[in-house]
This record gives C-alpha cells, structure tokens and sequence, in this order.
C-alpha cells in the first residue's frame, strides 16, 4: 500500500465515539433514500469535537461484523482506530483527533466470515493518484466561486429553447504536456484556460467531460468508477476541479460531466461486496452482474443506494456548479435482460424485461436534479425506442432534459460512409430522422464511441481522396447543424483528427496547421456561429414547425433541401447540401415566400460577415419543389449553402 501522503500532526491513537454528527433525523432520511446532502455526513470530513480539532469517519457497512479507520496515521493498524456502528443504521463512525487533510486512509471491514477487506471510502472526495487506490481526507469548503451571474442565469433558463453545442473532452488526451510528472496530464487549472479559449473562438457553448469521478484504470475511460465522489487526482484537487467550472462559466461556457450510476467495477478496493455481501449491487448475479462488461449493477430497490447516487448527481450540481450531467447506458438499466441471454435474467413481477426499480430511480433523480431547484440538465445515453425519456415523470416519463439521438447518429454515419454514388439508393437515412425528430428532446451526438475500436475517425470514415473526404465532411456537418437537435462533437472531430481516438496519446493538433484541416476547423467554427447566432436552428427543435422539407426526395441527386424557422417566422434559414461530387449548375431550389435570399454560409467561403460580398437572390414567381416561389443557385460538387430570409 503506497503511503505517499504526508504525516502532518501528531494524533491520538484512541478513537473517540458517540460524536452526534449523524442525527437520528439523518438516519431515517437515508434510510428512505431522500437525505440528499448525505454526503456532508458520511466519508471523511474536518470538525471539532470536544474542543480539538480533527476527522470525522463514517461509513455505511451494515453486514460488517466490525470496522476500522487505517491509515499512515496509524501504521495501517486495524486495531487502532475501531469505528463504532450507530443504532439500527449500518453506520459506523469513528473521530481522529488532530487528523488533518491530505491523510491516506481506507476503511478496514471485517466481514462475518472473518475475512478483513481494505476499502476506499464511497463517498472520500480525494482519492490517491493511481496505481495508489487509498483515499484522502480533504476539505473542500471554502472555494471563492466568482460564477453567480452564470448560477443565477442557470436556474432561469430553459435548456430547450436554447442553444447547445458541446464539446466532449477527455482531458488526458485532448493535449499533453511535455513533462514525466503524472504521464503529462494538464491539470485542471491548465486545462481551463487553454480549453476555455480554444471552446470559445470555435463557438461551442458546452464542453463535456469523460471520466472525471475517480477510476483506477485509464482504458475505462472513467466508466469504471470507484470513487463517485471524488474529481480525479489525474489532473489535480477537488478545489482545483472548482476553478476549473468556476473559470469556464466565468467565459460564458457551460460544463457538463458523464455520469455512471449504471454500473462499477469489481475491484477489491471499490463498492463490490463491499461489507463482505452484496451491498451496493443486486443479491443475485442475473440482476446485479453485466455479462459484456464484466461489471457489477447497482441495486436500485435499495433506498441507501438509490440515495447514493441521488446525492452524488446533487453533489456534482451543486458543490461544483456542475451545469448537468450525461447519464451512461441507460439502456442497460431500463432493461433486465440488457446483454443477458435466455434464462440468465430475472423478469419483473409482471413478467416484463423492464426493470420497474430503475424507473423509479430516474424519476426520483430527475424530479430533484433538474427544473428550476438546481437549473441541471440531465441527458439520457438511451439507445432504444424506450417512450417518453425526456417526458415529465407525471405523464410517464422518465424526466430527463434531453436525449442522445443515437438512431439519428446510426443513420448519419452509414450514409457519410456510402460512395456517394450509392447514396442515392440510401437517401432515406438521411430523412428518417425527422419523422421522429419532435418525439422527444433530442441531442444529435458524434461521440468518442464512434472513434475508436476500429471505426476510424471521422475524416477516414468519409469516401474518396482527400480532398474529397474534407469534402464530405462538411457536408455531413452543415446537415448536423441544420437538422432539429442540439449538438454534440468529440474532439478532434472539427479539425479532421486521422487517427483513431486513443486515451493514451494527444491528439494530433500539428494538423490543425495543414490546409485541408485548418480549412475544415474554420468551416467548423463558422457553422457554430451560425448555429449560436440563429434562433431558428435551437428554439424549436422539438416543434413541427421548426423544420420543413423543400425537397426531401431528391435522391437520384442526392441534395437536400430545407427550412428552419423559430417562433417569429423572421430570419428563417434554407439549407441546400450536394452529398456527390457532381456539380449542378442548372440547379434551381423551390422557397415558399418571395423576397430577397441572402446568403450566409458556403463550403467554399464559410461564413460570410459584416463587410463580406454576401450573395443576395431575389426569388421569382416560378413553382419548384412543390413551392410556388424558387431561385437558380449553381450548386458545385459536394456544395452547401445556407440562406437567410423573411
């Protein structure tokens, strides 16, 4: 065990017991799974007792036949420090005097068997730099947050009728410092200034953060988590974590994190068998055991655990003015026989493969996160037909804010993938979408999932020679922007990164210098731009009027063409979008109003701006497209074109 922190105050070895810190109030309310601010009470916390300062312990072990705090203060002897339990609760608590932070410590749990288990404190908010998996007592009060324009704006907001376009990140590998200490991670603080400006001058509004609760191995990507409540020491302290969001909101930037209550690993230090039982996950391996991925799945019938996780997603909003939370795989957790075969799952007591458990976990979640309490949002990874993700929890849903749009992303990418002269045959995978695109709140996501594995990134994934796949690219984006949803891109992505994603090297950022890639990231940054500075392509994502085909069956062409619109009927924008080489130069599109059609955005200029020769075409009385007015605009190989009018 590595024992690397340092050795600050000379302690009492005695334990002092019976402190009051945990009110009977505080135990009834876990015990119903609402004491939402549990994590104030359980874990490792500074106080005063008696007079003297030192640390508070608590830990929730009720199938424990005992347990003890261990650590360098006290040699790692488990003899030293015993913990007593708190009547009818499974809690134990135990107080070091003169223990200050900065402390390893691990809980030594005996189980009824007799076996001893050295565990990582669930709810410690420092955890040691891996390999290490001990925690460390930490204080994480007293951050001077600058942020409360942003806070205040937050809980006003409503997310849907505004604009979002997020950059996900996974900080270990978005850039590199060229120094050993900590295989080169920029730590929080140098992350939130580079990030924050590259964020800002691309036009992104959001960025999102892989892995940032604490994981003991790298290839997990921070989806196998073992400490909930604590900021990875990857990249620095938890009161480093807090300038971090602090800063960004500072630059007008809204910080999102992924979240996984679906599922942990078995690691001997982490939540599994905790107690020397099944504690956090289910009983029975057919629920509490994901085959695929050889994890452990949390027991959502179980109050203590549902209020685990509730208070953790709190935790997050609201001790880090965290702007919500991307739950992950919640597929997996709606449904018993999630990557289980026949015989191996356990359905539901009316005989379904919906688990009813689970359900009721994300409405209570959903309830408290989200609305004007907090002003969270909370983004469901659901990759099923499951109704009503992003519907109120009192009409039957499950009250997430929005949902990722992984059909939508399915769809996109086999037909960016085609030779465009099969794409004809394809067509629909590219109208499809909007069928279904008012049915919930969607997110359209090309995520780091679909840049690894195998799958190329996202420049190799596109047809032809090179210039042919900067190209295509984007064409597929300026569709992305125009199409109903929010947004969601993974870096790397906007400057046409070749190589696959790997959590292990920097992205290739030398690129961002060559012609093509420079071009296509300011192609990128204009389509952001375009995006945040038009109402029409956020405020009615999820309203039929929003969005209208000019032409959605141009196939043998493979054009598309269409109509966003917001609530005014003012600045309404037309898309035209080539996906072949071939060039069109009869090509005339059908508009349904008169007037002048300015253009604002090309694949060959970008975005045209003040005191640009901006195109303006007047439309003339001709029927085209099923509508009554049109104009002839020469549209080249793989061509975009978006118009403004009234």
């Amino acid at each position: 065990m590595a024992k690397t922190a340092k050795k600050n105050t000379k302690v009492e070895k005695k334990p002092q017991v019976g402190m009051g810190f945990i009110s009977e109030l505080d135990r009834y309310l876990f015990g119903q799974g609402t004491h939402y601010k549990i994590f104030e009470k359980l874990g490792a916390h500074p106080k005063t007792y008696k007079g003297k300062a030192g640390m508070y312990f608590a830990v929730w072990a009720p199938h424990a036949k005992s347990v003890s705090v261990v650590g360098d203060f006290n040699g790692w002897d488990t003899t030293v420090t015993p913990m007593t339990p708190l009547a009818d609760s499974g809690i134990y608590e135990a107080f070091v005097f003169g223990l200050g932070t900065g402390e390893l410590y691990k809980f030594a749990v005996t189980t009824q068997k007799g076996d001893l288990l050295y565990k990582a404190d669930p709810y410690a908010f420092s955890a040691e730099f891996r390999p290490g998996t001990a925690s460390v007592t930490t204080d994480i009060t007293g951050f001077a947050w600058s942020d409360g324009v942003w806070m205040a704006e937050r809980r006003k907001a409503d997310p849907a009728k505004a604009p979002m376009a997020i950059y996900e990140v996974h900080l270990g590998s978005w850039k590199k410092k060229d120094r050993p200490e900590k295989d080169g991670y920029y730590t929080y603080k140098e992350a939130a200034h580079e990030l924050a400006d590259y964020v800002k001058a691309m036009g992104y509004t959001h960025v999102e953060l892989m892995g940032i609760a604490e994981h003991p191995f790298d290839g997990s990507w921070g989806y196998q988590v073992t400490g909930y409540y604590a900021p990875t020491s990857r990249y620095g302290t938890p009161k480093e974590f807090m300038y971090f969001v602090n800063y960004l909101h500072k630059k007008g930037i809204g910080v999102l994190l992924d979240w996984v209550p679906a599922h942990f690993p078995r690691d001997a230090h982490g939540l599994a068998d905790f107690d020397g039982e099944p504690l956090y996950e289910y009983a029975d391996p057919r629920k509490g055991e994901h085959p695929d991925w050889g994890t452990k799945v949390f027991d959502f019938g179980k109050n203590e655990v549902k209020n685990f996780l509730i208070a953790n997603a709190m935790y997050w909003v609201e001790n880090y003015h965290v702007d919500g939370l991307r739950v992950d795989a919640v597929a997996s957790m709606l449904y018993l026989d999630y990557g289980r075969s026949e015989g191996n799952w356990i359905p539901n007591e009316y005989g379904e493969n919906k688990n009813l458990e689970a359900i009721e976990f994300f409405r209570h979640l959903n309830s408290v996160l989200t609305g004007h309490l907090t002003g969270a949002i909370m983004i469901a990874e659901e990759s099923t037909a499951w109704p009503g993700v992003t519907k109120g929890p009192e009409t039957g849903g499950l009250g997430f804010t929005f949902k990722w749009n992984m059909g939508w992303m399915h769809d996109f990418l086999e037909y960016m993938k085609l030779d465009p002269y099969f794409r004809k045959f394809n067509h629909n995978k590219m109208t499809f979408g909007i069928t279904y695109a008012t049915s919930e709140q969607y997110i359209l996501t090309l995520s780091h999932d679909e840049v690894v594995h195998l799958k190329c990134s996202m420049i190799n994934k596109m047809p032809g020679y090179p210039e042919d796949k900067f190209a295509n690219l984007k064409a597929g984006y300026t569709f992305m922007i125009g199409h109903p949803g929010k947004k969601l891109l993974f870096m790397g992505q906007d400057f046409g990164q070749y190589h696959e994603w790997d959590e292990k090297t920097a992205l290739d950022w030398y690129l961002a210098e060559e012609p093509f890639h420079q071009d296509l990231q300011a192609y990128c940054s204009a389509l952001l731009h375009l995006y945040r500075k038009y109402p029409a392509l956020w405020s009615l994502d999820s309203d039929f009027d929003g969005f209208s085909w000019i032409n959605a069956n141009d196939g043998d062409r493979s054009i598309f063409s269409f109509i966003r619109r917001d609530e005014t009927g003012k600045k309404n924008l037309l898309f035209i979008i080539n996906f072949t080489p071939m060039a069109r130069e009869d090509y005339r599109v059908g508009v349904p109003n008169p007037g002048v059609y300015t253009l604002l955005l090309d694949h060959l200029h970008g975005l045209y701006r003040r005191g640009d020769s901006a195109l303006k075409i007047r439309a003339r009385k001709q029927e085209c497209d099923g509508q009554p007015y049109s104009f002839a605009y020469p549209l080249p190989a793989y061509g975009t074109a978006v118009f403004r009018f009234n």
